[in-house]
């Protein structure tokens, strides 16, 4: 293992991991994870869908556009990046 690697083989017992779709792979060693989820609306009680984009490590550059990937919190890499992709969950499918 380099100086600069980071690894992270499981997620930890108190670890953070959400699942979401990879919409950006145009960084390096980054991908753009998209976070959907659905809540309860605090007055209205109806069921909204809110979502939130995450900046993940990916070292060797191995997921692209469309894939379902696992995310892990960890500590900060850079300004933006505190993520890491553990797991591809679905692979994009070819159109």
């Amino acid at each position: 293992m380099s100086a600069g690697e980071i690894t992270i083989d499981a997620p930890g017992k108190n670890q953070r991991t959400l699942v979401g779709k990879v919409v950006s792979d145009k960084r390096a060693k980054t991908v753009t994870v998209l976070v959907e989820r659905r809540v309860t609306h605090d007055l209205y009680g109806k069921i909204v869908g809110r979502s939130r984009k995450y900046h993940a490590h990916d070292e060797k550059g191995e997921y692209k556009l469309g894939d379902t990937v696992e995310i892990a919190e960890s500590r900060p890499i850079s300004k933006t990046k505190s993520w890491v992709v553990t797991r591809l969950v679905q692979k994009a499918r070819m159109v």
